[in-house]
C-alpha cells in the first residue's frame, strides 16, 4: 500500500515510471477541473471526510478534516482472487485476463469511458448545492459523495492510462472536457445532463441514479478483465454511502412532510414543507431517468458484452445458466400500437436482468418510506411508476404511458404530465424552501427531519464543515 505517494495507490505505481509520469501529468488537469467545476464556494473549507487508505473491510477509510482540493484521491483495486476464472459467456471457465484481449479492446474502452464519464458529471450537476444546504450534516455528506465520485473518476482513468495507451490518455482528457448539460459537449448518458439545483433532486439522484451505478458496477465486477473487476469491487464499497445519503435523505423529507401534514390536517406545502404529491413527482422523474441508464430491453450490445465475458449480471453466481445460449425471457413489448408478450433470447435480455434487480432494490427503499408514513398515521403512499413510464431509451422511448403503465395518447400526456412529473411551480416551490444555507451546527431546515444519528459516531451538532 502506497498511501504516502503523490498519487496514493495499491498498484505499485512507482514501479512503472512511464505510467506514473502520465498520471502525474493528468493530475493537475484533474485539479483544474475540480477547482472549476467542483463544489462552489467551499474549496478552502475544512470538511470532515473519510479518505480511502486501504481496501480491507477492517479499516479502508480514515476520517479527518481536509480541504477538498487536498483530498487524497488515489487508485485502489480490491485484492486479487487466486485462480479466478471467467464466470459467464463463451469463455466461461478460462482464466481471467490481466491484459486487454485485442479483440475486445474497443468494447472494453467504451465500457470504461461510459462508466468514467458519469463520475465527474454528477459532481458538475451538484456543484451549487452547498449554497442552499439544509444542515452541516447534509453539506458534509454532499462533499463526501463529490470527492468519492472524483476518486471513481481516478479509478477509470487509471485503467485507461494503464491498458489503452495513447487512445486511453486521450479518452482521459475528454473525461475532463465534457460538461454536464452543455449543448456542445454534453455528458454521454442522459440522466447526467439533468440539472440538480435543489436538495430533493439530489436525494432522489443518490437514491435512484447512484443505485443504477451500483448495478452497473456489480455487472462490471463480474468482468473477465480482472483489473476492471477489482476496480469496481472496491468502488462498490464507497458507492454504498451515496445510496445511504439518498435513501435516508428522501426518508427524512417524507418524515417531515408527514409531520407537517398531520399538524395542518391538509398539505405539508401549506406549512412550508414538501407535500407528498410533489415527492411522488420527483420520484417518478428520477426513477424513470435512471431506468433509462440500463439501456434497451432487447440489446445486441448487452448480448455481445455477455458472450465476450466483459459484463455479466449482478451477482452472476446466483443464476444456474451462466452461458445463456438457449432459453428466453418473457417481456411485454410494443408492437403495432399494442403491448405484446414476446420471448426474448436470454443474452439479448441481459439489461433486463439488471433492471429487474434494480427495481426490486428500489422497491425496498420505497417500502421503508411508506412504513414511515404508516407510523405517522398518514394515508398517502409512495409508489414506483411502471417501467414503461417516461422512458427516453429502449423500446418504450417515444411512446406515452401513465404511471400505471397504460398506453395514452400524446394529447393526454401533454394535458396530464404536470400531474406526474415536477411542474415549473413544483420546482419553484422546492427551490423556494431553501433560499440560503443552514450552517449552524445541529440546526436543520424546516422542511426536513434530522437524521437518526451523525457520521462516524459524532453527534448531530458536530462541526462537520468548518466555515469560519
Amino acid at each position: 500500500m502506497f498511501t504516502d505517494e503523490k498519487i496514493p495507490n495499491n498498484v505499485d505505481l512507482a514501479t512503472d515510471s512511464r505510467l506514473q509520469r502520465a498520471l502525474e501529468q493528468w493530475q493537475p488537469n484533474f485539479l483544474a477541473w475540480w477547482n472549476e467545476m467542483g463544489p462552489e464556494g467551499f474549496q478552502q473549507k475544512d470538511v470532515y471526510l473519510r479518505t480511502a487508505v486501504g481496501v480491507t473491510t477492517d479499516g479502508w477509510a480514515h476520517f479527518d478534516y481536509v480541504k477538498m482540493p487536498d483530498y487524497r484521491w488515489g487508485i485502489f483495486l480490491a485484492d486479487p482472487i487466486a485462480d479466478r476464472r471467467i464466470g459467464f459467456g463463451d469463455s466461461m471457465g478460462q482464466p481471467v485476463w490481466q491484459d486487454v484481449p485485442g479483440e475486445h479492446r474497443t468494447t472494453l474502452r467504451r465500457l470504461i469511458v461510459t462508466q468514467g464519464d458519469t463520475e465527474p458529471a454528477s459532481v458538475e450537476q451538484q456543484r451549487a448545492l452547498g449554497q442552499t444546504c439544509p444542515s452541516l450534516y447534509d453539506l458534509r455528506n454532499l462533499f463526501q459523495v463529490n470527492v468519492e465520485e472524483g476518486r471513481h473518476l481516478w479509478a477509470m482513468v487509471y485503467l485507461l492510462h494503464r491498458y489503452f495507451g495513447r487512445d486511453g490518455r486521450e479518452e482521459a482528457e475528454e473525461l475532463l472536457a465534457r460538461r454536464s448539460g452543455n449543448a456542445d459537449r454534453p455528458r454521454i448518458l442522459g440522466a447526467f445532463n439533468e440539472p440538480i439545483d435543489d436538495w430533493l433532486s439530489f436525494y432522489m439522484f443518490t437514491m435512484f441514479t447512484d443505485r443504477d451505478g451500483k448495478y452497473q458496477l456489480l455487472a462490471l465486477a463480474e468482468s473477465g478483465f480482472d483489473p476492471l473487476s477489482r476496480t469496481t469491487r472496491f468502488m462498490l464499497t464507497e458507492e454504498a454511502h451515496h445510496m445511504f445519503v439518498g435513501e435516508t435523505g428522501v426518508g427524512r423529507v417524507v418524515q417531515r412532510s408527514a409531520e407537517l401534514t398531520k399538524q395542518t390536517g391538509g398539505s405539508a406545502r401549506e406549512a412550508g414543507g414538501v407535500d407528498l404529491e410533489t415527492v411522488q413527482k420527483y420520484l417518478n422523474l428520477w426513477y424513470s431517468l435512471s431506468l433509462d441508464l440500463f439501456g434497451g430491453e432487447v440489446s445486441t450490445n448487452a448480448a455481445n458484452f455477455f458472450a465476450a465475458g466483459l459484463k455479466g449480471r449482478a451477482k452472476e453466481e446466483k443464476y444456474e445458466d451462466h452461458v445463456a445460449r438457449e432459453g428466453t425471457l418473457a417481456m411485454e413489448l410494443p408492437q403495432n400500437g399494442k403491448l405484446v408478450r414476446q420471448e426474448v433470447p436470454l443474452r439479448s435480455a441481459m439489461n433486463e436482468f439488471l433492471r429487474d434487480g434494480y427495481v426490486e432494490d428500489c422497491q425496498r427503499g420505497v417500502d421503508r418510506w411508506n412504513k414511515t408514513l404508516e407510523q405517522a398515521g398518514v394515508s398517502f403512499r409512495l409508489t414506483l411508476p411502471s417501467r414503461r413510464f417516461h422512458r427516453q431509451q429502449g423500446v418504450f422511448a417515444g411512446l406515452h404511458f401513465d404511471p400505471d403503465g397504460r398506453p395514452i395518447s400524446n394529447e393526454e400526456w401533454e394535458r396530464r404530465k404536470d400531474d406526474w412529473l415536477p411542474s415549473a411551480a413544483d420546482r419553484a416551490h422546492v427551490k423556494g424552501l431553501q433560499p440560503r444555507a443552514i450552517v449552524n451546527p445541529g440546526q436543520m431546515a424546516h422542511w426536513i427531519a434530522p437524521p437518526a444519528k451523525g457520521i462516524d459516531g459524532k453527534p448531530l451538532d458536530f462541526e462537520y464543515v468548518r466555515l469560519a
